[in-house]
C-alpha cells in the first residue's frame, strides 16, 4: 500500500490533474474501509451515507483527503506546459472532490450531531487543516501560474464566467498572502494555524454552555406558559433524567418564548442570564481571552499584507468595500432605532405600572411586557397568532412560494430511500414543475437536540455546476424548534416563521444556481443574505396567509381581523429588533478597528455600549463571548453589518414587487428575480446584478420606511 501511494504521487507530479483524476481510484483503495472517502452511491446521482458515518473515521479521512488534494495541486503547479485557463484554473476547479465529500460528513458532525469524541478530533485536526490551506495558498509555483493566466486575461478577456473565476481566484490568493516574501508567508501560515485552534475552542466552549446550563422548573413555576411549551419542556426534562420537572434549555428557541410568557420574574432573570452569559462564566469555557487572542492575531496577519486593520482587508471584496461605508449605514439607522427603544420602554413601563407591578423594566422583562403592549396597542396576542402557525403548513406555504416564483415542485422522498443522520430529518425531491427535470434534494432538520448548534442555517452537500457535466443540488435547512410532545403539532412564533422562510430563501438560491464553475457558487457576504431576507416577505402575502394559516385544532382559516392586526403591528418592536442586531454589528466592527494590544474584552464591550448610548433595557443580540458569527471562524468577521446592507436591498426590491401589476406574484418581475438575483450566484458583480433587476442602485429610504423609522434625508 505504501508503494502504491508513492507511485500515485510520482505520476501525479508529472502529468496534468485531469489525468491524475483517473488514478484517484487507486488512492481510494488505500482506505476501502473508510466510508467518508468513498464516492456517493445510490439514487439522485449519489447521496451521502449519513446513516453509516462514524467519528472514528474522521481523522484518517480528512488526512487522506488533504493528501489527495495536495497531490492534485502539485500536479497543476509542477506542469511544464504554459499556464492556461484549462490546465490551471479549470484544473483547480476540478480538484478536491474526495476532500469535499469528507467535509460534508465533517460539517454534519460539527453542526448537527456533535459529540465530545468528535470535538476532540476536531481540535486535533484544526491546525492540520490550516496547514493544508496554507500549502495551497502559499504554493509559489501555483500562484505564478494563476498570476500568468490572470494577467493574460486582463489583456485578452475570457468568456464571462471563466473571466470571473480567474479574477476571484487571483484575488483570493492575493488576499491570503501569495505575494508575501518567504519569511512573511511562514508567519502568515503560523497565524492561521493558531487561529484555527482558537476558532474551534471558541465554538466548543459556547456549545458546552448551551448544553450544561439548563433551568428546571417545578409544576408551580409554569405560570403564563402554553400547554404545548409545557409538554415539550416536560419531555426534554424526562429525556435528561429529570422526570416530573420541566426543562428550559439554553438555546434561543427555548429562551425566547419563556421570557415572553413566563410570569415568574426571578426565573426569567435566571434564564436570561444563562443565555446571555454563554462563554462568559469565568471558568474553563470562558471565551474572553480567546477573543482577545483572535483579534491580535487577525491584526498582525493583515499587517503583513500592509493593511491598518482587519476590516480594511476583509471588506475590500464586499459590496460595502470599506469599513467606513459599512459604519456609515449603521450610524444612519442607529439613532432612529434607539429612539424607538425609548418609546417602547416607556410603553412597557406604563403597562407595568397599570398592572401594579412594582418594577423598573430590565432586560429579562423586555419580551414579557412588550407582549402586553402588543395586546394593548394592537389587540394582538402572539400566542393567538401562533395557533395558526403550524410548522407543516408553513412548509407547504414555502413549497407554494417556490412553485409560484421559481417553478419548483417539492415531492417527499420515500422514507429509507435517502440516508439521514437523525430520524427527524426529512427529504424532498425538487423538480422543475413544467419539464419534470430533476433539480436536487432538500433535507430538513427541524428540531433542537443535544449536540446540535443553536440557531438556523442552510448549507449544501453538493452544488450545481456544469463544467464537467450538470450536477444536481443537495441542500439542507436546519432549525432549532422545540420538538413537541408525541402526537402534538409544532406551533411556532411569527418571528420563527420568518426565520423558516429566510433559510428556505438560501436553499432556493442554491437550487436556482446556473453557474459553470464551483468558485462561482460562493458569495459576497453582504449580498448573499439579501436573497434569503427577500423571501421572508412572501410569508405575509395574502396568498400564503389565506391558504396556509389555519387553526391547528379547528382547521379554520386565520380571521381577517387578526391578519389586519398583524399587518398594522408590522413595525411593532422594531426598536428592540434593530437595536439588538445593530449593537452586535457595531461591536463587531469596532472590535476590529480597535488596537487589540492590551484589550480587555469585557471592559471594551461595556465601554463601547456606553459610548454608543445602548439602552440598558436590552442586550446585544449576540454578546461578544458567544458571537459565533465572528469568532468561530471568519465568514462574518467585520461582516455582521451585512444583514443590514442586504436588508437595504431587500426593502428596495420589496417596493419593486409592491409596485408591480401583480404584486409579489408578478410573473415578469419574478422571472427577473430568478434571472438576475438568484441564478448567477457570484458569476457577476452583485451591484451590477441588482441594477439589472431594479434599473438603479438600492436606496436606504426603503429600509427606513419598512421599519417605521423617520426617513433619513441628506
Amino acid at each position: 500500500m505504501i508503494s502504491k501511494s508513492i507511485r500515485a504521487i510520482t505520476i501525479c507530479s508529472l502529468i496534468l490533474v485531469t489525468s491524475c483524476k483517473e488514478d484517484t481510484k487507486t488512492n481510494d483503495e488505500l482506505m476501502t474501509d473508510n466510508l467518508l472517502l468513498k464516492e456517493w452511491t445510490g439514487p439522485y446521482e449519489g447521496v451521502p451515507a449519513f446513516d453509516k458515518m462514524k467519528v472514528e473515521d474522521v481523522k484518517d479521512a480528512v488526512e487522506k483527503g488533504m493528501e489527495l488534494n495536495l497531490t492534485e495541486i502539485d500536479a497543476i503547479a509542477n506542469s511544464t506546459d504554459a499556464p492556461t485557463f484549462d490546465n490551471t484554473i479549470k484544473a483547480m476547479e476540478s480538484a478536491g472532490k474526495t476532500l469535499n465529500r469528507v467535509f460534508t460528513y465533517y460539517g454534519i458532525m460539527s453542526s448537527n450531531v456533535s459529540s465530545p469524541e468528535f470535538r476532540a478530533v476536531q481540535a486535533e485536526l484544526a491546525p492540520k487543516l490550516s496547514e493544508f490551506n496554507s500549502k495551497i495558498t502559499q504554493n509559489e509555483k501555483l500562484f505564478q501560474r494563476i498570476k500568468a493566466v490572470y494577467e493574460a486575461s486582463q489583456q485578452t478577456p475570457l468568456e464571462a464566467e471563466a473571466q470571473r473565476v480567474v479574477e476571484l481566484t487571483y484575488k483570493s490568493f492575493e488576499m491570503n498572502g501569495a505575494n508575501l516574501d518567504a519569511e512573511k508567508k511562514k508567519r502568515y501560515a503560523d497565524i492561521n494555524k493558531e487561529l484555527s485552534t482558537l476558532y474551534t475552542k471558541f465554538s466548543n466552549n459556547v456549545l458546552h454552555d448551551e448544553e450544561n446550563y439548563v433551568t428546571y422548573l417545578t409544576k408551580d413555576q409554569l405560570g403564563g406558559l402554553s400547554d404545548a411549551f409545557i409538554n415539550s419542556a416536560a419531555k426534554i426534562a424526562t429525556d435528561k433524567g429529570e422526570d416530573g420537572k420541566y426543562a428550559i434549555v439554553n438555546t434561543r428557541s427555548s429562551m425566547d418564548p419563556f421570557l415572553t410568557y413566563s410570569t415568574e420574574r426571578g426565573l426569567r432573570k435566571t434564564v436570561w442570564e444563562n443565555y446571555y452569559s454563554r462563554g462568559d462564566n469565568g471558568d474553563d469555557y470562558d471565551n474572553n481571552q480567546i477573543i482577545a487572542d483572535i483579534l491580535k492575531l487577525r491584526k498582525e496577519r493583515v499587517g503583513l499584507l500592509g493593511y491598518d486593520n482587519y476590516a480594511q482587508w476583509r471588506l475590500q471584496d464586499r459590496m460595502a468595500k470599506t469599513p467606513e461605508n459599512a459604519m456609515d449605514l449603521m450610524t444612519k439607522v442607529w439613532p432612529a432605532a434607539t429612539a424607538r427603544v425609548k418609546e417602547e420602554v416607556a410603553d412597557m413601563q406604563a403597562v407595568a405600572d397599570e398592572l401594579g407591578d412594582d418594577i423598573t423594566i430590565e432586560p429579562w422583562d423586555y419580551r414579557y411586557y412588550a407582549e402586553k403592549v402588543r395586546k394593548k396597542k394592537y389587540d394582538l396576542d402572539s400566542d393567538e397568532v401562533k395557533q395558526y402557525l403550524q410548522l407543516d403548513k408553513l412548509r407547504e406555504a414555502m413549497f407554494f412560494t417556490a412553485n409560484e416564483l421559481f417553478n419548483f415542485k417539492f415531492t417527499p422522498v420515500v422514507e429509507g430511500t435517502v440516508p439521514v443522520f437523525n430520524e427527524d430529518v426529512k427529504v424532498w425531491e425538487v423538480t422543475d414543475n413544467d419539464s419534470g427535470k430533476h433539480v436536487g434534494l432538500w433535507y430538513l432538520d427541524t428540531y433542537a437536540r443535544e449536540g446540535k448548534r443553536s440557531g438556523a442555517w442552510a448549507t449544501t452537500y453538493r452544488s450545481y455546476t456544469s463544467f464537467e457535466g450538470e450536477t444536481n443540488v443537495l441542500a439542507s435547512n436546519n432549525n432549532n424548534f422545540v420538538k413537541p410532545a408525541p402526537g402534538e403539532t409544532t406551533l411556532i412564533s411569527w418571528d420563527d416563521a420568518t426565520t423558516l422562510f429566510h433559510e428556505f430563501g438560501h436553499a432556493l438560491h442554491f437550487f436556482s444556481a446556473n453557474v459553470k464553475y464551483p468558485t462561482l457558487n460562493g458569495g459576497v457576504r453582504d449580498y448573499t443574505e439579501f436573497q434569503s431576507q427577500l423571501l421572508e416577505r412572501w410569508l405575509s402575502t395574502d396568498k400564503v396567509i389565506n391558504q396556509f394559516l389555519v387553526h391547528h385544532e379547528t382547521g379554520e382559516p386565520i380571521p381577517a381581523a387578526l391578519v389586519d392586526k398583524i399587518k398594522k403591528a408590522s413595525t411593532f418592536n422594531q426598536g428592540f429588533g434593530t437595536t439588538e442586531y445593530l449593537a452586535s454589528a457595531l461591536m463587531d466592527m469596532k472590535l476590529h478597528l480597535a488596537d487589540p494590544t492590551d484589550i480587555d474584552i469585557d471592559t471594551f464591550e461595556r465601554e463601547t455600549l456606553t459610548e454608543l448610548g445602548m439602552p440598558k433595557e436590552l442586550p446585544m443580540r449576540h454578546r461578544t463571548p458567544h458571537f459565533g458569527h465572528v469568532f468561530s471562524g471568519e465568514g462574518y468577521a467585520t461582516a455582521y453589518y451585512g444583514y443590514m446592507w442586504a436588508d437595504v436591498l431587500t426593502s428596495d426590491a420589496s417596493e419593486a414587487f409592491k409596485e408591480a401589476p401583480d404584486g409579489f406574484y408578478d410573473k415578469e418581475l419574478a422571472d427577473k428575480l430568478v434571472k438576475y438575483l438568484f441564478a448567477p450566484r457570484n458569476a457577476m458583480d452583485p451591484a451590477d446584478a441588482y441594477r439589472l433587476f431594479r434599473g438603479r442602485d438600492a436606496k436606504i429610504e426603503a429600509l427606513m420606511r419598512d421599519r417605521g423609522f423617520p426617513v433619513v434625508t441628506e
